[in-house]
């Protein structure tokens, strides 16, 4: 892979990582504005898988686990 390549496939692992990130925002944010027991599990479980996800975008740009190591 290319040094460009490289770069520009960076560049789209950090945005959907930030994306991915602020959706697991938003949903633990709305977890105080819903009254509902079943949305605010919903949402806290929504907002572990989202971190779950986010992280491995961030092992992936750092290289952190075996998988991601080239």
């Amino acid at each position: 892979m290319g040094s460009k390549q490289g770069t520009d496939d960076r560049v789209q692992i950090e945005n959907i990582e930030s994306r991915v990130r602020g959706l697991r925002d938003e949903m633990r944010g709305t977890i105080g504005r819903v009254e509902d027991r079943q949305a605010k599990a919903m949402l806290e479980t929504g907002a572990e898988v989202l971190g779950g996800l986010r992280q491995a975008f961030v092992d992936y740009a750092e290289g952190a686990e075996e998988a991601w190591q080239r």
